[in-house]
């Protein structure tokens, strides 16, 4: 398929244009819009009144094709989670259309969220609609890639000049039992050759015999990896290394373990093995700081609070890790008889310590709530700027930002509302450990996960102020009463942008 150039792709999207071709005569399309940029908006509900769903694409288009709903005017409720669409004058969120075949109309709709929702990086039909309309999309592969269907926790690293991204468990159209060995895909950056962040990834899948997305890592059982380094070896060849987890199922780890990436396989080889609960190994999504001189990887679980040297020895070295923790050094976390460090005034210390793992954000709650710690003496203790309410942080990333001149955290509540895992939070720090204090709600989800976003700093523009992060959209860990996934975007990944120069991003307030 034929690809516009990117520049005339951001023009298509920022205008909401949908002027490249005639939608088939026997179609009526919607494109709904944001009210602040007047670009498309993916996974918008319109929904009849005899409740027939329809879902807007990631270009913000649905296409109605129902001989029973053709020439009349039909009400349609227009939901979406972080947007609102105004009410009528008896409290319907909605509007009525007069559906023709042949016909096109725009509608926008209000957005809440101070993030904006762009598309859907992975599964089937990503520009469904669009492509039923006869319009053009700005993906090569925009329906279907790899029969992937669904993808769950994207990790990714450059590794030798291309993106390489990973997911833990994939869905695909022959069963309902895909794999559950690390998918595999790689991209060209932005200003090699691949597609604006803004408009879209060109995912290109590493697949089996059968064109299916093909297991990264081989063996049984659940395999999922984190915490991708890209580092030189002790030859000095440039080589991809991350930690495992094996698990018979979420309640039944098995192991750990390192793997390196066999460039000649395009797969995992095993590197080292690791105790079978090892604290002290790469995890998350970490990046590189250079802290007093020494060079090393973070590894934020959201807390940017484990790190080790850069170099191959230390990362494959559990006890050379350090941690920021009041434990004392060589500690661990126990449920009780936890040894804190503290000085000769009795202040509990906070610092790095080598062989000694970070305290866990539910590990300091239970040291506040037996006493061990009193609640100021914590260092986890994000408020919501608006509401002076605790935030309890679930998983996330840390990245440098230019434009704030600040260490930038985009993580999800845990234990949040209305949704249990999808209110995705901003905050910041001068120090990639924290201390961080106040935090903003950036997403939304209304019953419904939105769980371990990230945030790509290699999509950075504008020196920083316009980001993208993503993060897996699923029923599962959301509310018990909602049993109702939606179709296409349930168990993928979506993208977003947030422009860091948004007032309400400003965090100098203090909280009630």
């Amino acid at each position: 398929m034929t690809r516009l150039p990117a520049i005339a792709w951001i023009a298509f999207i920022l205008t909401g244009a949908r002027a490249f071709a005639a939608p088939p005569g026997n179609l009526f399309v919607i494109t709904v819009i944001d009210d602040q940029t007047n670009r498309g908006v993916p996974l918008v509900e319109l929904t009849t009144v005899n409740h027939v769903r329809h879902m807007t694409d990631s270009a913000g288009v649905v296409t109605l094709d129902d001989p029973g709903l053709m020439n009349q005017r039909v009400f349609f409720t227009i939901t979406s989670h972080g947007y609102e669409f105004s009410k009528d004058g008896f409290g319907f969120h909605g509007t009525a259309l007069d559906v023709k075949p042949g016909g096109t109309i725009k509608i926008k709709i209000k957005r809440l969220n101070i993030a904006q929702r762009l598309y859907r990086v992975t599964g089937e039909g990503i520009y469904n609609d669009t492509v039923l309309a006869g319009l053009k999309a700005p993906l090569d592969l925009p329906v279907s890639n790899a029969q992937v269907l669904g993808q769950d926790s994207v990790q990714r690293a450059i590794y030798r000049g291309q993106l390489h991204w990973f997911w833990g468990d994939t869905n695909r159209a022959s069963y309902p039992l895909g794999h559950f060995g690390m998918a595999g895909a790689v991209s060209d950056l932005p200003d090699h050759g691949g597609l604006d962040p803004s408009v879209g990834v060109n995912l290109r899948y590493f697949v089996d015999d059968h064109g299916f997305s093909r297991p990264m890592v081989p063996g049984k059982n659940l395999r999922w990896a984190d915490g991708f380094v890209v580092l030189k070896d002790p030859a000095g060849q440039e080589r991809l290394l991350a930690k495992c987890e094996l698990l018979k199922s979420l309640a039944e780890p098995l192991g750990r373990k390192l793997i390196v990436y066999n460039d000649d396989k395009a797969a995992f080889d095993d590197l080292a093995p690791l105790a079978r609960d090892e604290p002290l190994c790469p995890q998350g999504h970490p990046f590189r700081h250079t802290d007093d001189g020494v060079e090393y990887f973070y590894f934020p679980a959201p807390y940017a609070t484990l790190r080790v040297k850069a170099d191959w020895e230390s990362v494959i070295t559990p006890a050379t890790y350090e941690g920021f923790t009041c434990l004392a050094p060589g500690a661990r976390y126990k449920k009780e008889g936890t040894q804190l460090e503290r000085d000769n005034a009795g202040k509990l210390i906070w610092a790095w310590k080598k062989n000694t793992p970070p305290l866990t954000d539910n590990q300091q709650a239970s040291l506040i709530g037996s006493g061990a710690i009193n609640g100021n003496e914590a260092w986890y203790r994000l408020k919501d700027i608006e509401t002076g309410n605790e935030v309890r942080l679930h998983a996330g990333s840390v990245a440098w930002n230019a434009f704030r001149k600040k260490w930038v955290m985009i993580a999800v509540e845990h234990f949040g509302k209305p949704s249990y895992l999808g209110e995705v939070w901003y905050t910041e720090s001068d120090h990639p450990q924290g201390p961080y204090l106040l935090g903003r709600r950036i997403v939304t989800h209304d019953r419904y996960s939105f769980y371990n976003p990230v945030h790509h700093p290699f999509f950075d523009q504008e020196n920083g102020r316009i980001i993208y992060f993503e993060g897996t959209y699923t029923t599962t860990f959301s509310r018990k009463d909602n049993d109702n996934p939606t179709p296409r975007y349930d168990y993928n990944q979506i993208m977003y942008q947030l422009d860091l120069s948004d007032p309400r991003l400003e965090l100098k307030t203090p909280a009630p």
